[in-house]
């Protein structure tokens, strides 16, 4: 029953996207459905960095300040590099390599915090 639900489901998925398509001004209807989508995800992700940060709200600000200065640097790094991404991505395998580069120094001062923060004493 499930997969005939889940057939079901893709069916009228793809029905909608054909109709967009194929409609007159189909394109630019699609753009806009895809910008609503991708504001849509953008939007959910700041409310789950919301949600976040009022949960350990606490544990963030018994952070040194050095440790919170190269968390929040970490998280904006991340951010900015994935802003850049398609800068990055036309500038071929070297830029691909420095995207990648900056985006593993992001995480290492994540992971830095997280060490730092779980030592005692």
């Amino acid at each position: 029953m499930d997969r005939l639900k889940a057939a079901r489901n893709f069916a009228i998925v793809a029905l909608v996207a054909l109709v967009i398509a194929l409609a007159p001004g189909g394109g630019t209807g699609l753009n806009v459905v895809l910008w609503l989508l991708t504001a849509g995800f953008f939007v959910s992700i700041a409310f789950l960095g919301y949600r976040l940060y009022m949960e350990y709200r606490f544990a963030l600000e018994s952070l040194s300040s050095e440790q919170r200065w190269v968390l929040y640097g970490s998280i904006g790094l991340a951010f900015w590099d994935f802003a850049a991404a398609p800068r990055f991505f036309n500038l071929g395998g070297a830029g691909i390599a420095v995207w990648i580069a900056i985006l593993a120094a992001a995480s290492g001062g994540v992971y830095w915090v997280w060490r730092r923060s779980r030592e005692y004493g």
